[in-house]
């Protein structure tokens, strides 16, 4: 098992719930937690598995696809530092999954299954709040999300991620953020290079 320090998660709980953890909680959190480190293109998990853990990213990234059955790949999300991995559907229902999660780079991950979640958001109100925060963030997420795909151009779908998550185009191939825009790689490069343009 690989020694994955837990002080970027410690400081995440902190950040996201405004409450200073004790010693005796960060020991719950690192009993409750198992680390892992991953090779570039490994799977967190593969189509039809269930999704038995939210893996929390310390270092490295991911991305969540589909594939649909021409075989062409659907990104639904990107994961970096700090942030959450997981089919959250088949994590909470206990469903085969309909997605792949792959890490892009070496990365190191916390990973925790659901009956140890519950029990540290009944012992740790910084957990409980965190929580909170996440499902609130990714409900709005979601929507802007959903409003991106059904009524921006191609161009203003590319702006907003420009604006929002200026890191992907740095992190990403231009191939996997033209399947997150739900546009070919083709349209991407031209669009790019029309704002060098500009």
């Amino acid at each position: 098992m690989a020694v994955i320090h837990f002080e970027p998660f410690h400081n995440y709980v902190e950040s996201k719930s405004s409450l200073a953890l004790s010693s005796d909680e960060k020991e719950l959190i690192e009993s409750a937690f198992k680390g892992k480190h991953l090779r570039k293109r490994q799977y967190l998990l593969q189509e039809g598995d269930v999704c038995k853990y939210m893996s929390f990213i310390i270092k490295g990234s991911g991305r969540m696809y589909a594939v649909n059955e021409k075989g062409l790949e659907h990104t639904v999300r990107f994961g970096l530092e700090n942030w959450w991995l997981g089919d959250y559907e088949s994590y909470n229902f206990n469903t085969p999954s309909l997605y792949n999660i792959e890490v892009l780079e070496d990365s190191d991950v916390l990973m925790i299954d659901q009956n140890q979640m519950l029990k540290l958001i009944a012992a740790i109100p910084a957990i409980d709040l965190m929580i909170k925060q996440i499902d609130r963030k990714g409900t709005v997420a979601t929507q802007r999300r959903i409003h991106s795909s059904i009524s921006l151009s191609a161009e203003e779908r590319y702006d907003n991620l420009i604006k929002t998550y200026p890191e992907f185009l740095n992190r990403f191939p231009q191939s996997m953020i033209a399947s997150y825009l739900g546009i070919s790689p083709e349209t991407l490069s031209r669009i790019r290079k029309n704002s060098l343009k500009k």
